[in-house]
């Protein structure tokens, strides 16, 4: 009787659409285009709400599995959002003339610094041109040379004046390279150095005064020259300065002009005039011209560091490789001669730069790689402005000279894209990104299988073939795809969204019915592409197969054996996952050590299972303890597993080898068994129950199907059926079973055919049910301790 009542119906195995559920007869003509992103709509509301708000702090965490196109999305919605919003100002860095080492960093309206960069080289071409024309000219030449004359002529009228007193003194004055010497004098002769010797020792005296006299008076004559020199070259540099003034002041005064209504640029070509006239003579310019290398010109560029010109609304900006120095910028260096040297020319700037004013899209796992872009950009956000500092000039341990520009205010709104995982380990570790980050828009994967959404996939396949130019898909053909989709979110009443794994399956339908020659993309087609893929991920789970039916690992399906249940676990190897079924046996004997698994203690089985092994001691206190002890020594394992167990899906199996072990009852091998137990025999629903069901009807079939085999689920597991049409047409011909049960006694009654029993007033079981056989063994323990220690 229960094998009739636990027995699910073969249109429960398999939710198939419908013809009437599909309205559409093909997906060219006849379905509209897709113009919302479907089945996230709890996303949609937080991502909306994100981008309205301004307030600082409120940047988003976008937060989902792979493959539900989260990151599609961001991108679109933020780049019709961003193109609704204002374009922010160019940035341009500047010479600072009080400040070398800290450019000025500057702000002009959306595609004006791009202007301005223009003009200030227009500047410095009409200032090297003019200034070249200036100290080149004749009447420049004149005036020069009319200030050097003079003091050549001064020169001239003190060293005249000198001879004079020379002579008059009794000195002959004459001069050399190597300055000006007197030779004493007499009768119109000059002396020798013996005839000098010979005078009288008077007039040698008085010649040594008058000879003093005038080298004091030389001395004077050549202070006078030096200053004269200086005070020419005083006065050429005040000509100088007031011819470049006269040039170059109307230049500077049509761009104070232009710039009116922006004071610090006004302030800027103030200070280069005043660099300028200070600077440039006639000197520096031949200097100038011989070394390009130190042109100080240079100090005059503008640096556009962000040029907003041909950006529409607020940028978007998605950086892919989000280091340090692509979010940030660097200061570049420039390698001369064995040395290093930089400018302000030479700042480069990063994303971050800009995407202010806008919106920047960074993928968590990437930004994590580099271990300095997470706090740097932390920073900036709580600052709410952002530099451009090489990574080095923090880790120094001894400080080096180097330029840093003024920071750029911040207002950026960061969106960053990763699992689940990464949200809730910055939550834990990291204060401050909860601060940061206070919106959370979180993907779905599945989404409910409702008409609506029935309409949207149908409009989802036809955007993709119209995108891709591929056959469309007829009626049976998109029923198919929904019915994978059913299955990827291995619920009859969900619909997957991850659209990854369907448009994949789109594409090689599509292969599939272009090699054939159709038309339309059909329900053979999309089955093919289906089961080809499967072929392709499925070489493990055939070796496993093989090595079963080689008898290698040993799984019956046919017979019953006592202490023994074939269990169903899922491997999941990354691109694929399926069911693999492992005998679980049960040893029982006399004893006071309870259950022991045989796989914790090994260490091979993780916490979730142990928890499920010590359920069962629960379960087996309240059913026959109640009036003994609980004299048991048991063996529970996973014969040949040697990877490692988790989970507690296998605790309703081994339960039952368990208890066919105390019963001395044998087991179906015909059936498997999945599903976790609680401690009052209530069967709780699993994950991958498609992939269990398979897995065993796979080794079922390959050893020929005999119409006795099966598995048995929880019935909380049905709608969690989307099994393979092969599995389906199985069930349908009477070959192969499904069974969904609720309590433990309605899996002993199917795995061992006899009843289970119930308890009577007295607290008895069911005479010759299975429990009654369980409680007679666990008294015979009792008792057989109790003569063993009395």
């Amino acid at each position: 009787m229960v094998i009739e009542q636990t027995r699910v119906e073969v249109n429960r195995l398999r939710r198939r659409c419908q013809p009437e559920e599909l309205e559409f007869c093909t997906t060219s003509a006849d379905v509209p285009p897709l113009k919302d992103f479907i089945g996230q709509e709890r996303a949609v509301k937080s991502m909306q709400f994100g981008l309205n708000m301004k307030a600082p702090g409120y940047n988003i965490f976008v937060s989902g599995p792979p493959g539900t196109g989260k990151t599609t999305y961001i991108q679109t919605v933020v780049t019709q959002v961003a193109a609704r919003e204002e374009v922010p100002g160019d940035w341009c860095l500047l010479y600072n003339f009080n400040n070398p080492d800290m450019p000025l960093a500057v702000t002009l309206p959306a595609g004006m610094g791009q202007k301005f960069q223009r003009d200030m080289s227009n500047l410095i071409e009409e200032l090297k041109t003019g200034l070249a024309k200036l100290f080149e000219g004749k009447d420049y030449e004149n005036r020069k040379n009319t200030i050097l004359r003079g003091l050549q002529q001064q020169l001239e009228d003190a060293l005249n004046q000198l001879k004079q007193e020379a002579n008059e003194s009794g000195f002959i004055m004459k001069t050399s390279e190597e300055g000006i010497f007197f030779i004493p004098v007499q009768d119109g002769k000059p002396l020798s150095s013996e005839q000098y010797q010979a005078l009288p020792e008077e007039t040698r005296v008085s010649f040594e005064q008058k000879l003093k006299q005038l080298q004091k008076r030389t001395e004077e004559i050549v202070y006078d020259g030096r200053m004269m020199e200086k005070q020419a070259e005083h006065v050429v540099a005040q000509m100088d300065q007031e011819l470049v003034r006269e040039t170059t002041s109307p230049l500077f005064k049509k761009l104070e002009h232009r710039y009116r209504d922006f004071p610090r640029i006004i302030t800027h070509l103030r200070h280069l005039a005043e660099d300028l006239i200070s600077k440039v003579s006639a000197g520096h310019q031949e200097s100038a011209a011989e070394d390009e290398s130190h042109d100080f010109y240079k100090n005059y560029l503008v640096n556009l560091l962000v040029n907003n010109a041909d950006t529409f609304g607020a940028p978007v900006v998605v950086e892919t490789n989000p280091h340090y120095y692509n979010l940030f910028g660097k200061l570049e260096y420039r390698s001369q001669m064995g040395t290093v040297n930089t400018d302000f020319t030479m700042i480069k700037p990063g994303a971050v730069h800009r995407a202010n004013g806008g919106y920047l899209i960074l993928q968590a796992k990437d930004l994590f790689a580099d271990p300095h872009s997470w706090d740097a950009l932390k920073k900036a956000l709580k600052n709410r402005q952002v530099t451009v500092e090489n990574i080095g000039e923090t880790q120094r341990s001894v400080p080096t000279i180097s330029i840093k520009p003024e920071p750029i205010p911040l207002n950026v709104k960061v969106i960053l894209i990763g699992s689940p995982r990464f949200y809730h380990l910055l939550q834990q570790v990291d204060e401050d990104f909860a601060k940061l980050f206070k919106v959370m828009v979180d993907f779905e994967v599945v989404m409910p299988r409702t008409s609506e959404n029935l309409r949207n996939y149908v409009a989802f396949v036809g955007s993709v073939c119209r995108r891709e130019g591929l056959p469309h898909f007829d009626r049976s053909g998109l029923a198919e795809i929904i019915e994978y989709g059913s299955r990827l979110a291995a619920n009859q009443n969900k619909l997957s969204t991850q659209f990854n794994e369907v448009v994949e399956i789109i594409l090689e339908s599509a292969a599939w019915a272009q090699s054939a020659g159709a038309q339309l993309v059909s329900a053979v087609h999309v089955r093919q592409a289906i089961k080809e893929k499967i072929y392709r991920c499925s070489r493990v789970e055939e070796r496993i197969q093989e090595l079963i039916l080689r008898g290698k690992i040993l799984v019956d399906t046919t017979g019953a054996v006592v202490g023994q249940v074939n269990g169903l676990a899922v491997l999941d190897i990354g691109y694929y996952a399926f069911g693999k079924p492992s005998r679980i046996t049960a040893k029982t004997f006399m004893g006071h050590e309870g259950l022991v698994n045989i796989e914790t203690e090994t260490r091979m089985g993780g916490s979730i299972h142990a928890k499920g092994v010590h359920t069962l001691t629960g379960y087996l206190g309240s059913m026959f303890a109640q009036d003994k002890p609980l004299c048991l020594s048991a063996r529970l394992t996973f014969e040949q597993l040697y990877e490692g167990v988790e989970g507690d899906s296998a605790s309703s199996a081994e339960l039952y080898a368990l208890l066919s072990s105390l019963a001395g009852v044998p087991v179906k091998q015909s059936l498997a068994v999945t599903g976790s137990v609680n401690q009052n025999g209530e069967i709780q629903p699993i994950g991958g129950v498609t992939e269990k069901v398979e897995g065993f009807f796979g080794v079922c079939q390959a050893r020929g199907l005999t119409g006795n085999q099966g598995v048995i689920i929880p019935v909380q597991n049905v709608d969690n059926l989307m099994l393979s049409h092969e599995v389906v047409a199985a069930v349908e011909q009477g070959l192969f079973h499904i069974y969904a049960i609720s309590r433990i006694e309605e899996g002993i009654e199917l795995l061992t055919g006899m009843p289970a029993g119930e308890r009577g007033p007295d607290g008895r079981y069911t005479p010759g049910s299975v429990l009654a056989m369980v409680d007679a063994k666990l008294q015979q323990y009792a008792e057989g301790l109790q003569r063993f220690h009395g």
